[in-house]
């Protein structure tokens, strides 16, 4: 399985899922103003499908529209089409000869409408557009635009050439030079065949240039004066001249196997001329090409989401037994016992709407139809864009239609009020329903058939099922109504009795609460001297241990300094001892050296010269000496030594080395 535009799946499923999203997590509009408690006692238990189930519903059966849209197909095969033209040159009279009015309106303007009537018809066939007189020129090359075609077509008039006359070998030529082909060229001949009785030279060119002519001739053989713009008519030696249609003309079409045809105000001539040209035109094969062949699927999933859409609306509870619908019954009775019959008549009169029809293209077919209908406003042309719309499934707009047709035997217009009926018991409704049985009675009256009976039948139990169960629903309803007002009247009793009851009971209540109030009151002041009491001797006995903690305290801190001063005393007095020590081992090396330093001088004072022994008495004589010694001994600190000053040093036994 493949699908045909896969654009519908990237560009709409993304968006209706982010929407459906926001929708199946967003919660009710009460539910932000009412608690889950409060809200399961004011809803009423309808046992139907739950908000987020019914949105889940319409997310798949959007997501299955998409899938429909997307196109799903099964490709069959390949199939090679081959596009057909025949080339046809339209070649009109605009000489003077055509403003005869004869025929309404008058011969040139009758013309223009045929030949307009003719490319409507022939829509799949190029035409081209010659304009002759005296002379011929070229208006339209063959051409697939038949809209421009005609446009050009309906600015022809007699003064486009000056030249009056007609000459129909110089219209042969211009034909025979604007066709390059070596293959037959077919003309359309629009004119009243002039005043020539002799064709045979055009005969011979046309042969000889495989040329076949179809001549359409406007105008009668009794005759009609030319009337000129100015009011005037033509004349010769001052006589009207009446100009006359040339029965002499048909020679030229059927000697170059063509075919001559007088023409009509109707379109039936030009629709047998058509007939006639694509019975003997060899159409060209312009081009083919080879187009995929595929199965539709769309209509599977388009099926299954209109079921569920169905149950998605549905508001029908799931214990009540519940009927089918009488639309379903309808429906199921037009389609199973009743042959529809839109299409029934002939539709030779459009080929490609017949065609498309037979197809199955109904939209192509409708369009045709409708196009048809507007311009010709014929009730065979209504009839058939009715029955058209009818297999689209459009059928208001086959309804316009039907209405719009008109017909000549009581058959036709029987069958069009049976198709009106049938286009109403489609759409359903109640009114609608009673309109069908009108178009089925009237249908009936005209000619008697038993598919019309059984569907007036069928559409008969449908209404009638459709007001039993409005009937059923206007009962429930007026039960429903009834059931509340007498419950809110019990409410309403129910709810002063339990007032009263409640105030009396309150006001009991109350007393009772006052009263138990009043003794918790009591006992509660009670407590609290206790309580009181309780406290202010537990603050006593706080303060007695806080007293007695303070006390240890303060006795244990006493022991802990004792401790620690007896420590600090032995400390200082160990310390004293190791200065004691320290200064007799000074006072010892003291001495030493002094000996020394007597020994010393003794040598010098022996050795020395009397000049030197002078030197040392004028510096220092015996009794500085000893005070010297004395300083030294007397552990004076600096060894600075100043004559005649003693500074002795006081030892206080009481001083700490700290």
């Amino acid at each position: 399985m493949s699908f045909l535009h896969p654009e519908f799946l990237y560009y709409m499923l993304p968006p209706l899922f982010i929407l459906f999203g926001l929708l199946l997590t967003q919660k009710e509009a009460q539910a932000t103003f009412f608690s889950k408690e409060v809200m399961d006692r004011l809803r009423v238990s309808a046992n139907t499908l739950t908000l987020q189930a019914r949105n889940a519903l319409f997310l798949l059966i959007g997501i299955l529209i998409v899938v429909a849209l997307a196109g799903p197909v099964i490709k069959e095969g390949k199939i090679e089409i081959k596009a057909k033209s025949a080339d046809i040159m339209i070649a009109l009279d605009i000489s003077d000869s055509m403003l005869a009015t004869d025929v309404y309106p008058d011969r040139l303007k009758l013309a223009k409408q045929k030949a307009l009537e003719f490319l409507h018809l022939a829509s799949n066939d190029r035409i081209g557009v010659i304009a002759f007189a005296k002379n011929s020129y070229l208006v339209s090359p063959l051409s697939f635009d038949h809209d421009a075609v005609a446009f050009l077509l309906k600015n022809l008039d007699t003064n486009s050439i000056t030249e009056q006359g007609t000459n129909l070998m110089s219209m042969l030529e211009v034909v025979n030079r604007s066709i390059k082909s070596k293959s037959r060229r077919y003309i359309l001949l629009l004119s009243d065949g002039g005043d020539s009785k002799d064709f045979s030279r055009e005969i011979a060119y046309a042969k000889k240039h495989n040329i076949t002519v179809f001549i359409l001739a406007l105008g009668t053989k009794k005759g009609a004066p030319i009337k000129l713009g100015d009011g005037e008519f033509i004349k010769e030696n001052g006589k009207i001249i009446l100009t006359k249609l040339n029965g002499a003309i048909a020679e030229l079409a059927t000697k170059t196997g063509g075919v001559y045809i007088q023409g009509v105000n109707s379109n039936s001539d030009i629709k047998a001329m058509l007939q006639e040209i694509e019975s003997k035109v060899k159409k060209k094969a312009l081009k083919s090409e080879e187009i995929e062949k595929y199965i539709p699927l769309f209509y599977y999933p388009i099926g299954l989401a209109l079921i569920l859409l169905l149950i998605a609306t549905s508001s029908m509870s799931k214990r009540e037994a519940v009927q089918v619908p009488s639309a379903f019954l309808l429906t199921f009775l037009l389609f199973s016992s009743v042959e529809v019959k839109a299409g029934v008549l002939d539709f030779m009169d459009l080929k490609d709407a017949k065609e498309a029809y037979k197809k199955q293209d109904y939209a192509t077919s409708a369009k045709y139809f409708d196009e048809y209908a507007q311009k010709s406003k014929k009730g065979e042309a209504y009839y058939n864009a009715g029955n058209a719309f009818y297999k689209l499934k459009k059928y208001k707009d086959a309804l316009k239609n039907y209405a719009k047709a008109t017909f000549d035997t009581e058959e036709d217009r029987a069958k069009n009020f049976a198709n009106m009926g049938n286009a109403y018991a489609r759409l359903g409704s109640q009114k609608n329903l009673k309109e069908a049985i009108k178009a089925y009675e009237e249908s009936l009256k005209l000619k008697d058939d038993k598919a019309v009976r059984e569907n007036l039948e069928a559409v008969k139990k449908a209404l009638q099922k459709k007001k039993e169960q409005k009937q059923n629903k206007h009962n429930k309803q007026n039960k429903q109504q009834q059931k509340n007002k007498n419950q809110k009247n019990k409410q309403q009793k129910e709810n002063k009795n339990s007032k009263q009851n409640k105030n009396s009971k309150q006001n009991k209540e109350q007393q009772k609460n006052q009263q138990q109030q009043n003794q918790k009151n009591k006992q509660q002041n009670k407590k609290n001297q206790e309580d009181k009491k309780q406290q202010q001797k537990q603050n006593k006995n706080s303060e007695q241990k806080q007293k007695k903690d303070k006390e240890q305290r303060k006795s244990q801190q006493q022991s802990q300094d004792e401790k620690k001063n007896q420590e600090q005393k032995k400390k200082q007095a160990d310390k004293k001892k190791k200065e004691q020590q320290q200064k007799k081992n000074k006072r010892e090396n003291k001495s030493d050296s002094l000996k020394e330093l007597k020994s010393q001088k003794k040598k010098e004072k022996s050795s020395s010269s009397p000049m030197q022994i002078k030197d040392m008495k004028d510096k220092m004589s015996d009794a500085e000496e000893r005070k010297w010694l004395k300083a030294l001994n007397s552990q004076q600190n600096s060894f600075l030594y100043k004559l005649n000053k003693e500074n002795p040093i006081k030892e206080e036994p009481n001083e700490k080395p700290w």
